[in-house]
């Protein structure tokens, strides 16, 4: 069995980021956006590890992925807590009911 060279793992990440950008632009329910949002973080995490191992740079890529993971979870935090007000105020978590919101 051959070894996975670092073009497998780009194009992993690469999968993994238009996935979650399809999927962002496609979904009007928040929790699918959410979704499309973790998508793209995790594409670029693979990106991260993957230059963090075959590249000679230098490079903390896992530290970098831990940081995204991080700012992942509370982004989800703070989103879900969003959605779950705005279902509180409209029975729906659409996104394109969102444009009602004022300030």
């Amino acid at each position: 069995m051959g070894e996975v060279g670092l073009n497998s793992y780009l194009m992993v990440g690469a999968v993994l980021f238009v996935c979650g950008v399809v999927c962002m632009a496609t979904k009007r329910n928040g929790i699918g956006v959410l979704m499309g949002v973790e998508l793209v973080l995790n594409g670029a995490n693979v990106n991260f590890v993957a230059f963090s191992r075959y590249t000679p740079l230098g490079l903390d890529g896992q530290a970098t992925a831990l940081f995204v993971i991080v700012l992942a979870a509370a982004e989800a935090a703070v989103a879900l807590a969003i959605a779950l007000n705005f279902y509180n105020n409209h029975l729906s978590i659409d996104v394109d009911r969102g444009d009602e919101l004022h300030g």
